[in-house]
């Protein structure tokens, strides 16, 4: 297999993110919440590995016809921005004018977010809240939390995409690596547990689901607290 066939396959590895969220649309459509998560975990996965393989095979270099950068962009605004805030809205988890606030301020601050020059840092994390809004939909959908908390959640994390706060990478930010990448992963199981079993109540997944979230959303802030070559000490 010549390299330009490798790199071109890895483009199209990353072309199926755009088939799995109109799966994903679709379930959600006929409010099948479950279905809908399992199909944007699958992409959420893809998402996860292309990157790597990218960079592995220079498909800048290999297959420059195509903008690998441009093509995940597509695909994460629709699988991390824009059915996980349909699903919200439709759900009834955010019911009234909480839900049209919602939607409205999800998918605009993530548009601007995504074509911000400067979303990334000279660590390769990102700078403000990267939009991955289908992870707190998930957990949303997951703990059912009381509207207002949702609304509040949904806020500060919109207000956080501006602020210079810095939030990991899980493959490409190299401090803490080696425990970031395996909460990642965990997550993905996790969340891929809790759709799975429709988001029953007395799932262990949930627990999971909060302990890295919580770890995935603040790692990079205490980065920011903590010196480097405190953390080496």
């Amino acid at each position: 297999m010549t390299p330009k066939i490798r790199a071109l396959s890895v483009h199209l590895l990353t072309a199926t993110g755009a088939v799995f969220a109109m799966l994903a649309m679709l379930a959600a459509v006929d409010a099948r919440w479950d279905l809908m998560f399992l199909w944007l975990v699958v992409a959420f996965f893809v998402d996860g590995i292309d990157g790597p393989l990218a960079r592995h095979y220079d498909v800048k270099k290999n297959a420059a016809e195509f903008d690998g950068v441009l093509l995940d962009l597509i695909i994460d605004y629709l699988t991390y921005v824009f059915i996980p805030a349909f699903a919200l809205f439709k759900s009834g988890l955010m019911d009234g004018w909480t839900g049209w606030f919602a939607i409205i301020l999800i998918t605009f601050t993530s548009a601007m977010y995504f074509s911000d020059t400067r979303m990334k840092t000279k660590d390769n994390s990102f700078s403000g809240f990267p939009g991955c809004w289908n992870m707190l939909v998930l957990v949303i959908f997951a703990l059912e939390p009381n509207f207002w908390v949702s609304l509040a959640l949904v806020t500060i994390l919109a207000v956080a995409m501006f602020l210079p706060l810095k939030f990991v990478h899980p493959v490409r930010t190299e401090r803490w690596r080696i425990v970031t990448l395996p909460v990642a992963i965990a997550w993905t199981f996790f969340a891929g547990w809790a759709a799975w079993v429709d988001f029953h109540p007395e799932s262990w997944a949930h627990w999971g689901l909060v302990i890295t979230s919580v770890y995935l959303l603040s790692a990079g802030v205490a980065q920011q607290a903590i010196p480097e070559h405190t953390a080496k000490a």
